[in-house]
């Protein structure tokens, strides 16, 4: 196979694309001359700093409340060193390779502004861990805003705590050993900025981004699919009324769901024997819609961030004409709150999903058996299943709670107020895993009912992913082991290549 093109850091914007790409699909990651040149200049504004004595947060200071204790000489590095360890102490299960991936990749942007005044060999070391596939272990809890994860890179660096590598764990002395690798030797400022910043919950934001897309684009597939199997009525989904309500996302999916739906005899057939459908059936341009636009936001506000300049302090100018200057950058109030909402999102996603699948399953509204199932009664078919989705639900109305509001004091009072933005991050992650299982019952349910309706002609877009379900999961023809089932539906929901084949039968998904 060919190489792998890189990606390139420092001259164009980084996209939350190329975050995902070098997290989850192993992409190199190189930095211009002009970023290393940036690295460099910031780095020896720090040196003349120390050189002449001066006071400056974190590069001759204490940290947080111990800003006003003035340090010196080998205490530069020892306090960066010390910074690290202190700092190392999140609990919990361990991230995903992935997600500390991106995480790295997302600080090694802010580095590559040139306002932090890490050492080159920080970054490089940095680097060496994503491009030679050592991952520090790092805890997910711990984190009020940045800070603890952070920490558990930077102690890899010095050959400090574990590392996934080659398929195991191992200490990060061993990993860097086995790459010929040596510990780095840090000096002012470097322990600082490796915990500062906002990595963290934005790195972790590109990786739910990537996540909440390909859902956002299953959500419209699998909910025609119950719309067809619902016989509704298609007329809620007419341009030119969807056009008199012009909210970007609902144009896209009703222009989706007319596309998946072109073609079926079910559709075609099934005109008029209702006045109109249940909210959950026809309003999915008006929710799904909605969901889209705010996905839209979050992908504004963290690609903003990525290119942002998030360390404390920033240095600015050059050796010759400097300014050193504290402020907030660090906090990470736009990315916590666009987590935050896209979780309401996904939340919503999952509650409309649900709604349908349970719609599916009522032989009182469906028109089909009784939890679509040819001999209710002996067999439950898919009653429990809906119970599954609503659990999921219930659990994701938890996580749609704000975290960006649950502020505590920190440090002595002198961090007072905290974005809570990697929390956000987290708990976006685990609805969406939710929302993904719930969109997964719904497609195995939709399926299960196109079983009973053929041999009539489907959509040329829902026949495409009923077809696709059929090839992992056989119809239901009497009551099995579900769990499997389920398992293969989200597998298959996890796929590009899935997703591809669907819209390639409608000329696209938009």
């Amino acid at each position: 196979m060919p190489p792998v093109a890189p990606v390139i850091l420092g001259n164009a914007p980084l996209r939350w694309q190329d975050v995902v790409a070098v997290a989850r699909q192993g992409t190199p990651l190189q930095l211009t001359p002009a970023a290393w040149a940036r690295i460099d200049n910031a780095r020896a504004v720090v040196e003349c700093i120390v050189a002449r004595g001066e006071r400056a947060y974190g590069i001759s200071t204490g940290l947080g409340a111990l800003c006003n204790v003035l340090l010196e000489g080998e205490q530069l590095a020892q306090l960066s060193r010390n910074t690290l360890l202190s700092h190392a102490c999140g609990v919990g299960q361990a991230l995903t390779n992935e997600q500390t991936r991106a995480i790295i990749c997302a600080a090694v942007a802010n580095y590559s502004h040139g306002k932090s005044g890490v050492q080159r060999q920080v970054v490089e070391a940095l680097l060496a861990l994503l491009n030679r596939g050592i991952t520090p272990r790092v805890p997910a809890q711990g984190s009020v805003g940045y800070l603890t994860h952070m920490a558990h890179v930077g102690i890899a660096l010095l050959g400090v705590g574990e590392v996934s590598y080659r398929g195991q764990v191992l200490s990060a002395a061993e990993a860097l050993a086995a790459e010929g690798l040596e510990p780095v030797q840090l000096g002012a400022k470097d322990g600082l900025s490796l915990v500062n910043g906002t990595p963290c919950m934005t790195g972790l934001s590109c990786l739910a981004l990537d996540d909440a897309n390909r859902l956002l684009q299953w959500a419209d597939v699998i909910g025609a699919m119950s719309f067809e199997a619902l016989r509704g009525q298609l007329a809620a989904f007419d341009p030119t009324v969807l056009a008199l309500k012009p909210h970007p996302g609902q144009q896209r999916v009703g222009a989706n769901l007319r596309a998946l739906l072109e073609g079926s005899d079910v559709i075609a057939s099934s005109r008029g024997i209702r006045t109109q459908d249940a909210l959950s059936i026809r309003s999915m341009p008006q929710v799904h819609g909605a969901c889209r636009d705010q996905w839209v936001h979050a992908a504004q506000q963290v690609d903003i961030e990525l290119n942002s300049a998030t360390d404390n302090p920033l240095l600015l100018g050059t050796p010759d004409a400097y300014r050193v200057v504290s402020q907030a950058n660090p906090h990470g109030e736009s990315v916590a709150m666009a987590a935050d909402l896209l979780a309401i999102a996904v939340a919503e996603l999952g509650s409309i999903a649900e709604r349908r699948l349970d719609r599916l399953i009522n032989p009182l509204v469906s028109g089909l058996p009784a939890f679509l199932v040819a001999e209710p009664g002996v067999n439950s078919g898919m009653m429990i299943v809906q119970y599954v989705a609503a659990a999921l639900c219930g659990e994701n109305r938890q996580l749609a709670q704000p975290a960006v509001l649950d502020n505590f004091v920190t440090s002595g009072l002198q961090e007072d107020h905290l974005s809570m933005g990697t929390s956000a991050a987290l708990k976006l992650h685990r609805a969406l895993a939710n929302c993904a299982q719930i969109l997964a019952i719904e497609y195995l349910l939709a399926a299960q009912a196109f079983e009973f309706l053929k041999p009539q002609r489907f959509g040329a877009g829902t026949g495409c992913a009923w077809t696709l379900l059929r090839e992992r999961v056989a119809a239901y023809d009497q009551d099995r082991w579900l769990a499997p089932d389920i398992a293969r539906a989200a597998a298959l929901l996890g796929e590009d290549q899935a997703l591809a084949q669907v819209a390639a039968s409608i000329g696209g998904l938009q």
